[in-house]
């Protein structure tokens, strides 16, 4: 009779789909993928619900990740609870996170369900929100937050592919991120400090002066820059 256990217990994990796989897969391993064993299945099912992930894009030049195409340290929040100590993986061209499931699997989590997660990388934690691009219109995507006060400034990371771009035969992926100000909850992209100070309009002569009398250079190579500004424009605004 024993011999008919294994199959049993697969047909039954195939039945059940990749979130019971996900909370077996919950065991330490390769990866660190939750808190511990003390986490109940229940919790698991929560964090693996998703569905595996395949890589059509293996033709392209580079990759369409953040910052590594290895998995990278960080936590994540479904639906108000908080993993932590787990492995993930930025897709940026599609805005999915993934995470990874043994033996060998990827695991695109249900962005219906994340709130927000982090990501280190090189000793630094970026801290990543869901939420609405266009208030009118659109699906929500991940933003990483550089300030939160008052008002707010999110860069959203993007890549897209120029096709033939390496020597007239392969595709090849390439950055476009995009600077976004927050003002009473309102998104307004701002690529230039030019752009800033016509949302800020009704101080911009103080902001003008605050920039120059400080030498603050502020450009969209560098989105942190923006950061001084906005941070005195809080402070002086009611």
């Amino acid at each position: 009779m024993r011999r008919y256990y294994i199959p049993i217990l697969l047909f039954f994990i195939f039945l059940t789909g990749v979130d019971l796989l996900g909370a077996i897969q919950g065991f330490p391993g390769k990866f660190p993928l939750t808190t511990g064993l003390q986490d109940s299945l229940k919790e698991n099912q929560v964090l693996y619900n998703g569905k595996l992930w395949r890589n059509i894009y293996f033709m392209v030049q580079d990759d369409q990740f953040l910052f590594s195409k290895e998995f990278l340290p960080g936590s994540v929040s479904i639906r108000g609870k908080m993993f932590a100590n787990i492995y993930l993986k930025y897709d940026i061209l599609k805005d999915e996170l993934l995470t990874p499931v043994d033996p060998g699997g990827i695991l695109q989590l249900n962005k219906e369900m994340v709130d927000s997660f982090t990501i280190t990388f090189q000793d630094k934690s970026y801290q990543f929100i869901k939420m609405q691009e266009d208030s009118l219109k659109g699906s929500k995507k991940y933003f990483n937050v550089l300030y939160k006060g008052k008002t707010a400034l999110y860069l959203k990371y993007n890549k897209k592919i120029e096709k033939l771009a390496v020597e007239g035969k392969y595709d090849k992926f390439y950055p476009v991120n995009r600077i976004y100000f927050m003002k009473e909850n309102i998104l307004y992209p701002v690529a230039s400090k030019s752009e800033l100070l016509r949302v800020l309009t009704e101080d911009k002569a103080m902001l003008k002066n605050f920039i120059r009398k400080n030498k603050l250079d502020v450009s969209e190579k560098t989105p942190e820059s923006f950061i001084p500004v906005i941070r005195y424009y809080d402070s002086i605004s009611h």
